[in-house]
Formats: C-alpha cells, sequence, structure tokens
C-alpha cells in the first residue's frame, strides 16, 4: 500500500483561504538552509539537491521493502509519495520584509514516520555517489513541532502574500492570541516553472500564543 501524504494530512494541508487556527504535531522532515532572494539560481539549486535526496530516500525504502517483506508488514506500506516543499522563512532585515536579498531560510520535505534516520543516511550516501551535489552533505534530518499556529491558503502571487497574513492576524488578534516569533513556514503546491503566478497556491502558517 501506497502512503499519499495528502489523504492522510487533510486536516492540515487541505488549508482554506479563510484562515483557522490548527495544532501541527511532530513530524520528522529532510531539511537544508540558505539565505538570499529565492528568485536567484542559488535557491533553485538548494531545491534541486533536497528533492535529489527525497526521490533517492522513496526509491530506497521501495527497494528495501520488495527485499525485506517485514519493513512494510510493520509500517503497512511498501512506497510512499513525496511531500510538498515547504519553507520556513525569517530575515536579517526586519525594517524591511520584502527585502528578499535578506532572507533567511530553511527549505524541508516531510517525512513520513517510517523513514528513520538510519535510512535517510543510507539514502544519502546513495546520492552523493550517484547524483554527486555539493550541497548534499549540508542536508540534515531533523524532527520539528510547531504546535498552536494559524494558517491559510494563498491564492496567487508570492508579492501578494501580506495581503493574506493581514486576515491571519487579524483573526490571531479576535481570538486572543499573538504571534509567538517572526518567522513563518510556507507549503508549496504549484510547480513555479510551470504555474503562472495568479495561479500559485500555497500555505501560509505561523505559530501563535496566548497573550
Amino acid at each position: 500500500m501506497k502512503y499519499e501524504c495528502k489523504k492522510d494530512q487533510n486536516a492540515l494541508l487541505g488549508a482554506k483561504q479563510t484562515p483557522e487556527i490548527i495544532v501541527v504535531p511532530r513530524w520528522n522532515f529532510i531539511a537544508l538552509g540558505g539565505e538570499g532572494d529565492p528568485n536567484q539560481e542559488d535557491f533553485t539549486e538548494h531545491v534541486g539537491a533536497l528533492y535529489s535526496l527525497a526521490y533517492t530516500l522513496k526509491f530506497a525504502y521501495k527497494a528495501a521493502c520488495v527485499k525485506d517483506p517485514g519493513i512494510s508488514a510493520q509500517s503497512g506500506y511498501d512506497d510512499f509519495s513525496v511531500f510538498p516543499l515547504e519553507g520556513v522563512w525569517n530575515t536579517k532585515n526586519t525594517a524591511d520584509p520584502r527585502d528578499k536579498a535578506s532572507y533567511l531560510y530553511t527549505i524541508m520535505i516531510r517525512q513520513p514516520d517510517f523513514i528513520t534516520k538510519d535510512l535517510f543516511e543510507a539514502a544519502l550516501e546513495t546520492a552523493r555517489r550517484k547524483k554527486p551535489h555539493p550541497l548534499l552533505g549540508e542536508i540534515a534530518f531533523l524532527s520539528m513541532e510547531d504546535g498552536l499556529c494559524v494558517q491559510a491558503l494563498h491564492a496567487g502571487p508570492f508579492d501578494d502574500e501580506p495581503a493574506t497574513f493581514v486576515r491571519m492576524d487579524r483573526l490571531v488578534a479576535e481570538r486572543g492570541y499573538a504571534r509567538a516569533a517572526h518567522i513563518h513556514r510556507e507549503i508549496y503546491f504549484s510547480d513555479t516553472r510551470k504555474t503562472t503566478p495568479e495561479k500559485l497556491r500555497t500555505i501560509l502558517r505561523y505559530r501563535i500564543k496566548a497573550r
């Protein structure tokens, strides 16, 4: 059976344009940090390296299940779909959040619970051997728990995100919460190489706390 991420996590990946308060549990990710304008080639290189490892890990798990059916018997799955790309964003220039050259980011791809650090390390070694890339050595396997958050689906260009954040901020204030940190998370459902800006779909999410 194939683990389908969007079906399994519909409540969190099926965000609507109307903001909502949610609780995000602890999950595992493969992650890669960087900085600078995401429209530049360096960001594209980071994304490419991360996806290269994500698919190497997926195919390595499938092969392991064929070799040892006990693996899939234990997890209930012999394959899984690769999760959407996510990014946690910050900036060195808090006075001007549109200064893209000052952006700090960690891009990541969530992993199913049955993908362990040992499987990650084996896949990383395979990727280094078959598809060498200088950024592969910077990819980490980590666990993150966002907890209490507000999220909304943003439809349209990335540069129009502030309008969606305004709606999210309004709900947070109405419910008696406050933003917990300046950083925010984005989950991407569109391939920017093939999708026009007005058709982009992105989940925006940030952590909140009681005031």
